[in-house]
C-alpha cells in the first residue's frame, strides 16, 4: 500500500472551482492538507456574465470541514490576478489546476468568430495566462505542479466543437512543452481528459449513464498529478467513471522513399496501405525521437 497523499500546506489554484469538476478538485485538495484558491467568475457555460456566489460557496464547505481556503472571482484570463491572491493569501504558490472552461458548440459552417474566440480566450489564453504568472515563482522554489484539462473531443474530434477540441488540444501541446521545460526546475506538467457530469456536460450524455459519471471519481487522479508522489511528466490521462487510462501517440513504421531521387503521388498511392500499416509501430516520447525513422531512411539513402 502506497503512502498516504498529502498536500500538507502547499497552496493550490483550482480555476473554475465554483462548481462540476473543479469544485470537486478543490475540495479533496482542501481534505488532504492544502490551502486553496477557489477561483471562479461565476459565469454561465457559454461565458456569459459573472456571479460571486459560486466561488463562496465551496470556500464555506471548505471551512466548513476545517480546511483552509480562500474565493478568487477573476477572469482566468486575468491570471496574474489569480496568483497575486494565492501569494498575498498564503506566500507562495505550489500547483495550478487549469480547470475552467465553456461551452459554444456549434457546426462549422454555423460558427462565428465569437463562438471561436471567446472558447480560445477561456481555455487557452486563460491557462496560458494564469501558467505563465505562476512560472517563475514554481521556478524559484525548484518546484510545482500543473495540471491542464484537455477532451477527448481534441483527442478524437466531436461534432460541433472545433472550437472546443482544437483548444483543448492545444492544451496537451502546451502541457507538452511545458514538461521538458520544467523539468530542470522540477516542475511537473500533466494533461488530463475528464469524462463528468457537470452542467457542461448536462444533455450530452444519457441520463442513466450521467448520473454515474460523478466529478468525485475525477478528482483523486487530479489529486494525485499535484502531489509530491507523482513523478510523471508530459502525460496525457483519460478518466471518468472510476477508470482511469494513460494515451501516448502512436505511428506506423511508414516507408521510406529515396530523397535523391524524389517520389512521386502515384507512389505514394502504391504504398498507401504500408503507410498506414500499425504492425511494429513506434511511440515517439519527444522530438529527437520522433526523427528516428526520417534518419534512418536519409541512412539508407548517402549522398556520397
Amino acid at each position: 500500500m502506497s503512502e498516504p497523499v498529502r498536500l500538507q500546506d502547499r497552496v493550490v489554484i483550482v480555476t473554475g472551482a465554483g462548481g462540476g469538476l473543479g469544485r470537486a478538485h478543490a475540495l479533496l485538495f482542501a481534505a488532504r492538507g492544502a490551502r486553496v484558491v477557489v477561483n471562479d467568475l461565476g459565469g454561465s457555460t457559454h461565458g456569459e456574465g459573472a456571479n460571486a456566489s459560486a466561488a463562496d460557496r465551496v470556500v464555506e464547505e471548505i471551512r466548513a470541514a476545517g480546511g483552509t481556503a480562500v474565493a478568487n472571482h477573476d477572469s482566468v484570463t486575468d491570471g496574474a490576478r489569480i496568483v497575486e491572491q494565492a501569494l498575498d493569501s498564503f506566500g507562495q504558490v505550489d500547483v495550478l489546476v487549469n480547470n475552467a472552461g465553456i461551452l459554444r458548440d456549434k457546426t462549422f459552417h454555423k460558427m462565428e468568430d465569437s463562438d471561436w474566440e471567446l472558447v480560445y480566450r477561456v481555455h487557452v489564453e486563460g491557462a496560458y495566462k494564469l501558467t505563465h504568472a505562476a512560472w517563475p515563482h514554481l521556478r524559484a522554489q525548484n518546484w510545482g505542479r500543473v495540471i491542464f484539462t484537455s477532451s477527448t473531443s481534441g483527442i478524437y474530434g466531436n461534432f460541433g466543437q472545433a472550437n472546443y477540441g482544437m483548444a483543448k488540444l492545444g492544451l496537451y501541446g502546451l502541457t507538452r512543452t511545458l514538461a521538458i521545460e520544467g523539468s530542470k526546475n522540477g516542475i511537473l506538467v500533466n494533461a488530463i481528459a475528464p469524462t463528468g457530469a457537470t452542467r457542461m456536460t448536462e444533455g450530452l450524455i444519457p441520463p442513466q449513464v450521467f448520473e454515474q459519471l460523478k466529478p468525485e471519481l475525477i478528482s483523486p487522479l487530479v489529486v494525485y498529478l499535484g502531489s509530491e508522489q507523482c513523478q510523471d511528466s508530459g502525460q496525457l490521462f483519460e478518466v471518468g467513471g472510476g477508470w482511469v487510462g494513460k494515451v501516448r501517440w502512436e505511428r506506423s513504421l511508414g516507408v521510406g522513399f529515396d530523397p535523391r531521387e524524389g517520389f512521386t503521388p502515384e507512389q505514394v498511392a502504391d504504398n498507401w496501405e504500408r503507410i498506414g500499416d500499425f504492425a511494429d509501430a513506434v511511440h515517439p516520447q519527444d522530438s529527437l525521437q520522433a526523427l528516428q525513422q526520417m534518419m534512418a531512411n536519409l541512412q539508407r539513402f548517402p549522398l556520397v
